[in-house]
């Protein structure tokens, strides 16, 4: 029986929202209910409850896994010459594709009982960092057939045939996949694209069949030029009606092998000069049977579900991975790469200008690892973290380019010349890719992280919005009826949280008793609150125009991020025991987080139409003027981290390739270690005001120091010496006419003589 609530409060209250919020298409729909969501709901609550966020139990390596690690992945990197990969051979060398077969690298996520390694997302995180660190080729080339792709369906979604014959191919390395998604009317939005599938009857294997006629158009695909079976996604019509009543299926996912009649492999794409195998595939009139659907024809139609579902897990993996190993190797070379290089008498570790790099460079690689090391651990309990995969994926990548920018900033010189010994600029060109690839970050930030957030995190957004749904009218009543007041029960709670947090600066603010970081954690609820609190105003004032505002949007996510990575670098402090040396990369974390979510939620109440609500806002969350993000002295101090060896320094940076003959890394190393080894002596020179010629004769050095004094002089030279080629050489890397005349520096052209 309907109560008299519902009738004369709710019931007006739903027409109005039917109205104003958009009905939602099954793309839509199956795109929010993709995955789950986590901590990340916690944030979003305006109260996280701490104590859940501490019993997620830290990620680490098995044996087995450690194992692998140590041998087979530090293995292939010693076989890897990036410079010869990118700039002569266009390719990974044929022993490495062998050892990435032999070795199951391309297997890492399929289970052991079909053939497989049966890794954790946390050893896919690791393997894929540490050879990121080596080469961004060789990267790419493991991770795909680890993340979106057929493996992955199969694993998820195949049919127990599928999956005995499939899988365990795809582990060993006789078969490889490659998965075609983009074409090029759909990029961000899979569904326009124009690439089909006819259900209809054809020959396989001699017999006439229920199958599917295909035809399409790909491009971008990492692995098409050298698959053997591709996982496509296309649109799937059944006109005859042969598979049931419904004319149009929909998104569609199925394994077309590459060596069938019709199929299009082995052009190439160069993507910005990072030399891994990718390129178009097209297909035109290509037969295979309905069997071929993953999952089987029950799936026919399920495609988006199945990708929204596999990338939740997929997409918070592998570039994140590669955008923490970017952020990491800079940290490392430019904070040894400070201590080394000199100008004015002075390293240039100590000039102000560059502390400011070296500060940010190490908070972002403390807090960004942090965050990945929390994001394994959801996946790990078996969890799909489709808004967490979605904060990841953008802010790793967005913090790669910001690292290695500000890495290139401060090398200078010597990571613009490229060169076999320039360790930057191959991370710096793939610095694209991570940006652009599974979910390009404009999109990724503009619509999906609030836009699929604020209805899968918030307590009752979806709630509300399944209730709205429901076509049997009595009962989308009583179900809007009861998660309408409740959303309304918290909204008010929250108003009263935010005000409270704000008028008190957060100091009350429920924490845990975190030690020196007890402090953030309060901060962080104070600002937890107050997006809480925004979040219902942007639904109550926008409605369904919310998702057309992609800047408030785009702003909105951006808190949600900051919110999420802070927490993870709070659990890091936590879950290595408080180390009281790190305290200043997690408080410049906090510092810089807290000025972020002011700043944007500032320029959202700025920027909300109904300007009742804006200052509304602004009474009660006060947005603006009390964060300033870190002091110079606490930037100095997280340089420092950087600048001088220690354990804190080692923690920051983590596991990261030292360095072969062929970079400049392993140089680098060497000479950071002499350098700060002689740092007394060197002291002794600076005091003395004498050059080392004059103390060694002043008595004031020793020949043995003397000795010592040359070789680091000589390292240092070499570190700071960039790469140069005769005209020959460049003519063996360029083999065109230009190079060809630039052998004779006096040839004059025709037409000038004449």
């Amino acid at each position: 029986m309907t109560s008299l609530r519902a009738t004369y409060l709710t019931k007006p209250i739903q027409k109005w929202a039917k109205g104003v919020l958009p009905a939602l298409s099954q793309t839509e729909s199956e795109a929010l209910t993709a995955g789950e969501v986590w901590w990340e709901a916690e944030l979003f609550s305006g109260s996280p409850d701490w104590s859940k966020l501490h019993a997620v139990r830290a990620p680490k390596l098995s044996e087995e896994e450690q194992a692998f690690f140590d041998g087979p992945c530090r293995e292939l990197c010693k076989m890897i010459d990036d410079w010869e990969i990118n700039q002569k051979a266009a390719d990974l060398p044929a022993p490495v594709w062998k050892f990435l077969r032999d070795q199951k690298f391309f297997g890492m996520i399929i289970p052991k009982s079909h053939g497989g390694l049966g890794f954790s997302a946390f050893a896919h995180s690791e393997i894929i960092r540490f050879i990121s660190t080596r080469s961004v080729a060789a990267a790419v080339t493991v991770m795909v057939p680890n993340s979106l792709g057929p493996g992955e369906l199969l694993h998820m979604f195949g049919t127990d045939d599928q999956k005995d014959y499939w899988l365990p191919r795809l582990a060993d390395g006789r078969e490889l996949p490659a998965f075609g998604l983009t074409s090029a009317e759909a990029g961000s939005d899979a569904s326009a694209m124009k690439d089909e599938g006819v259900i209809c009857k054809g020959r396989w294997e001699g017999k006439e069949v229920l199958g599917i006629r295909l035809n399409w158009a790909k491009r971008y695909i990492t692995l098409a030029p050298v698959c053997t079976v591709l996982g496509l996604a296309f649109k799937l019509r059944d006109p005859d009606g042969l598979l049931g009543d419904e004319k149009d299926l929909g998104i569609t996912c199925a394994l077309v092998p590459t060596d069938l009649d019709g199929v299009e492999t082995g052009k190439r794409h160069l993507p910005s000069s990072t030399m891994f195998m990718n390129g178009p595939t097209m297909g035109k009139d290509v037969f295979i049977p309905v069997e071929n659907i993953v999952g089987g024809p029950d799936y026919a139609g399920k495609g988006w579900m199945m990708l929204m579902s596999a990338l939740a897990a997929g997409r918070g993996i592998s570039l994140p991975s590669m955008g923490c190993a970017a952020i990491a190797l800079s940290a490392h070379t430019t904070g040894a790469y400070t201590r080394i290089r000199q100008q004015f008498n002075l390293p240039i570790g100590k000039f102000g200008g560059v502390q400011a790099r070296l500060g940010r460079l190490a908070a972002d690689s403390y807090a960004m690892d942090a965050a990945r090391h929390l994001t394994c651990a959801g996946l790990d309990e078996g969890r799909a973290l489709s808004v967490i995969s979605a904060i990841m994926k953008a802010q790793a990548t967005f913090k790669m380019r910001e690292a290695l920018n500000d890495a290139m900033d401060v090398h200078s010189g010597k990571a613009v010349i490229d060169g076999p010994s320039n360790y930057l600029l191959p991370l710096y060109r793939a610095v694209p890719i991570g940006i652009t690839v599974e979910g390009a970050n404009i999109v990724t930030r503009s619509l999906i992280i609030f836009g699929q957030g604020s209805i899968r995190a918030h307590p009752h957004m979806l709630d509300n919005m399944m209730a709205l749904q429901e076509k049997d009218s009595e009962k989308s009543l009583e179900m809007f009826d009861k998660s309408l007041w409740a959303h309304i029960g918290h909204t008010t709670k929250t108003l009263f949280r935010a005000w409270g947090r704000a008028l008190t600066g957060g100091r009350f603010a429920p924490a845990p008793d975190a030690g020196k970081a007890t402090q953030i954690y309060r901060q962080l609820s104070r600002w937890s609150a107050a997006y809480a609190l925004t979040a219902d105003f942007c639904f109550l004032t926008l409605g369904g125009a919310l998702k057309r505002k992609e800047m408030i949007s785009a702003r909105m996510g951006d808190v949600l991020s900051e919110m999420y990575i802070l927490s993870a670098a709070l659990k890091r402090w936590e879950d290595e025991g408080r180390q009281e040396a790190d305290l200043p990369v997690l408080n410049y974390a906090a510092a810089e987080a807290f000025k972020r979510i002011q700043t944007a939620l500032d320029d959202v109440i700025v920027n909300l139409p109904a300007r009742w609500a804006a200052w509304v806002l602004r009474f009660l969350t006060w947005p603006a003027g009390t964060e300033r993000g870190p002091n110079d002295r606490l930037i100095a101090e997280c340089s420092d981290l950087l600048y001088h060896p220690s354990e804190t320094r080692d923690r920051i940076v983590g596991t990261v390739h030292q360095g072969c003959d062929r970079n400049g890394v392993l140089l680098l190393n060497r000479c950071y270690a002499k350098v700060t080894a002689m740092e007394p002596v060197t002291k002794r020179l600076r005091d003395a005001k004498k050059t080392p010629q004059q103390a060694l004769e002043a008595g004031i050095l020793s020949d043995a120091e003397m000795k010592d004094i040359n070789e680091m002089n000589e390292l240092i030279s070499q570190v700071i010496a960039v790469d140069e080629y005769t005209p020959e050489e460049l003519a063996a890397l360029f083999p065109d006419k230009r190079s060809e005349r630039h052998k004779d520096r006096n040839a004059i052209p025709k037409e000038a003589a004449e």
